[in-house]
């Protein structure tokens, strides 16, 4: 007889979460993208520039681009979750070691950078339409629009410009919120006063996010500015490396605040999300009960 230990994820559930979280922090991600792109010497706020992007285009403004946000969320983040989730030990499986979890994360994040590269291009692209001059806007109707018109206008292989940053972003991404809120949990659980139910999700996630926004941020930077270099001056890791170091050693970690709040709340929500539909529309998983 079989004796049920718990219940595993969808494969396209991560997908889903990160979608839904992405609708819900997309105007942070705008600013985070205006920030990262801000070369003078002009200090600007993410609350500041909410506002005044909001009366200067509109409320909906903020929410340009959301199209190839949720397109990029769906490939990029469904692809690494998937990958992630089938290669992690399920409910009643032996579970894996801190780095084995680190190493896994890593691949499933570099494999859903590489699928997600495109989206993510035309995405930042079109975040950062909202600061970009009449004659310098790009404006994409939409995502689809975005890529068809980066393969006429410019050439097919553009649309893994940056690619390499986009890779390691995801690496970093995907180990600080997979891999560090899974051993969270483990631990956590492993405690009689921790059950698998939201205030356990809560706190595993506000870690994961913290581990996230830390490693990534210097290389969102760079990758940010590779996507938007139109000066040359940032074409390869080198360039935009010292390029940035050229503003100082902080400047690595522009819109830090931001950032950390747009991947809080989207770390969150997309676990708490991930979570609630593994709980109530997971598949059950069973082991062989002794008789």
């Amino acid at each position: 007889m079989d004796k049920e230990v718990g219940k595993a994820p969808r494969w396209y559930f991560g997908g889903i979460s990160c979608s839904i979280a992405a609708c819900c922090t997309h105007p942070l991600d705008m600013m985070k993208v205006h920030l990262q792109t801000h070369t003078s010497a002009q200090k600007l706020s993410i609350f500041g520039s909410l506002i005044t992007v909001a009366k200067s285009r509109g409320v909906l403004s903020l929410y340009n681009g959301l199209s190839a946000s949720v397109s990029r969320e769906s490939v990029y983040s469904g692809f690494r979750f998937a990958v992630f989730d089938m290669l992690r030990p399920h409910p009643g499986q032996e579970a894996h070691s801190f780095l084995m979890k680190v190493l896994t994360a890593a691949g499933a994040g570099a494999a859903g950078g590489f699928v997600g590269a495109p989206l993510d291009l035309v995405n930042v692209r079109m975040l950062n339409d909202v600061k970009a001059g009449a004659t310098t806007a790009r404006r994409y109707k939409h995502v689809f629009d975005g890529l068809v018109r980066i393969c006429r206008e410019e050439h097919p292989q553009n649309l893994y410009n940056g690619a390499t940053m986009v890779v390691i972003r995801a690496i970093c991404i995907t180990v600080g919120q997979l891999s560090f809120y899974h051993q969270v949990k483990e631990t956590l659980l492993g405690f009689d006063w921790f059950e698998d139910t939201i205030p356990t999700h809560l706190l595993c996630s506000a870690v994961a996010a913290c581990s996230a926004a830390t490693l990534a941020m210097p290389v969102d930077v760079m990758k940010t500015r590779m996507q938007n270099d139109a000066t040359g001056q940032a074409k390869t890791i080198r360039q935009c490396f010292l390029y940035t170091l050229r503003e100082g050693p902080l400047a690595f970690y522009k819109g830090y605040v931001p950032a950390l709040t747009r991947i809080g709340f989207h770390t969150v929500i997309t676990f708490l999300t991930f979570e609630q539909l593994r709980i109530r529309f997971g598949h059950r998983t069973t082991t062989a009960q002794e008789s």
